[in-house]
């Protein structure tokens, strides 16, 4: 299980800038990052390296935070890769709220962070049909 932090921010120019800026000055390493916009707001989704000081950082610079628990999960980097962990976890209706891709230039295969309408039930799925899900300890030292 990994730990996501969700950042509301407003859909206008300079916005992201200014996020990512804090991140970095506060040495925080984005692994991974999915933005979804509105008219008027957007939700950053952010894999990243130490979340307590990403969140200290942000919300002292007036940001809303949030924090989602995800999956991680490795997927074969090869044509249905991705239906081997899709497949079964529809076959037992649980569905995909959101994905997105986490950059890991050390391994072979791709990492999907995966956000399910019942994680628990999706993380015993994966389990059974020998995917791995990557722990949030792992997912720092990547």
């Amino acid at each position: 299980m990994a730990e996501q932090i969700s950042i509301f921010i407003e859909n206008k120019e300079g916005r992201l800038a200014e996020v990512t800026a804090i991140l970095r000055d506060a040495g925080v390493n984005i692994r991974a990052l999915s933005l979804a916009d509105t008219t008027d707001f957007g939700v950053l989704r952010l894999i990243v390296n130490d979340n307590d000081k990403a969140t200290a950082a942000l919300r002292n610079q007036g940001f809303t935070v949030g924090k989602t628990r995800v999956l991680a999960v490795e997927v074969n980097d090869e044509p249905g890769g991705l239906n081997q962990v899709l497949d079964p976890l529809s076959e037992q209706d649980v569905n995909v709220e959101y994905m997105y891709a986490f950059a890991n230039p050390q391994c072979k295969n791709a990492i999907m962070i995966f956000r399910f309408d019942d994680i628990e039930k999706a993380k015993i799925i994966l389990a059974e049909q020998g995917i791995k899900v990557i722990e949030t300890e792992e997912i720092s030292k990547l």
